[in-house]
């Protein structure tokens, strides 16, 4: 267990702190609060914060190539900006479904995640939107979580919570086939949540429930735990303009007595070594 020096980036109460992503043309971190339906900006080096309310809840938001944000929302994928404008992208509302954590592939296209609110099995999915809207539903899921690209693209990382595994594919092209078991979590130490790929190929997950974040080596070998002294790390992303630092989103709810930084944006300085993300295409 490395016990590596937590700090607090933004101190929060987020009901369900999710997705961060570091956006490098803006120089700062951008992650939502799913359920309070609040997109939330850091800028570590002034320290200035921006909170936008969105109309739904709101399972992620990355950065735009031409400016803006693409959302993950209730009721499908939207577009922000660069101005204030909103528009939909593409629109698919299901009774008692939401969008959930996403990601942009090298490519450019969102694979956005979707849940439903009680987790009913098979009730979720994985689907990419290519930057001129078309949807293509790629993997069915439970709850749909942490996605993320090996170094050269060749291998995808994903997690359906409640199987408790990382699962890998081989990337062809645009789909994401031969799907295999690559980690499992013990039982008891918490529940694959968000991911992040690291510029030497090693995967790190937050474990909800499991108060770490783990970094895994290529080969799926663990070598290393970040003890966290909040229960429900979300998921997690390198930031700073040298890609060092690890920020963890964290979530508060359905705790009865969270702890105090429960909800907060944390950050474990000169953690590792991470990937340029690339923006949405559209």
């Amino acid at each position: 267990m490395t016990s590596g020096a937590v700090r607090v980036a933004v101190r929060e109460r987020a009901s369900l702190g999710e997705a961060p992503t570091w956006d490098a043309a803006a120089g700062r971190l951008i992650w939502v609060d799913i359920l309070s339906a609040r997109i939330h900006t850091y800028d570590p080096v002034t320290g200035r914060r921006t909170v936008m309310t969105t109309e739904q809840h709101v399972g992620a938001a990355k950065p735009r190539a031409g400016g803006g944000l693409v959302v993950n929302l209730r009721d499908g994928v939207g577009l922000y900006g660069p101005g204030p404008a909103f528009s939909w992208l593409v629109r698919d509302p299901a009774p008692g479904r939401r969008g959930n954590d996403a990601a942009v592939a090298p490519d450019g296209a969102l694979w956005a995640g979707a849940m439903r609110y009680d987790e009913a099995p098979g009730g979720g999915g994985l689907t990419r939107i290519a930057p001129d809207g078309t949807a293509t539903r790629a993997v069915s899921a439970t709850v749909s979580n942490g996605t993320g690209w090996s170094p050269d693209g060749r291998l995808m990382y994903y997690v359906d919570s409640p199987t408790r595994r990382v699962d890998v594919f081989d990337m062809a092209g645009e789909r994401a086939v031969n799907r295999r078991a690559w980690v499992t979590v013990e039982e008891g130490a918490g529940y694959p949540d968000g991911l992040t790929v690291d510029a030497d190929g090693c995967v790190w997950v937050a474990l909800w429930d499991g108060a770490a974040v783990r970094r895994y080596t290529p080969d799926g070998r663990l070598d290393r735990v970040f003890a966290l002294p909040v229960r429900r790390p979300t998921a997690c992303a390198f930031g700073g303009a040298d890609l060092r630092d690890l920020y963890v989103t964290t979530a508060r709810t359905g705790l009865a007595h969270p702890h105090p930084l429960s909800g907060s944006l944390l950050v474990l300085p000169g953690a590792g070594r991470g990937l340029p993300g690339t923006p949405f295409g559209g």
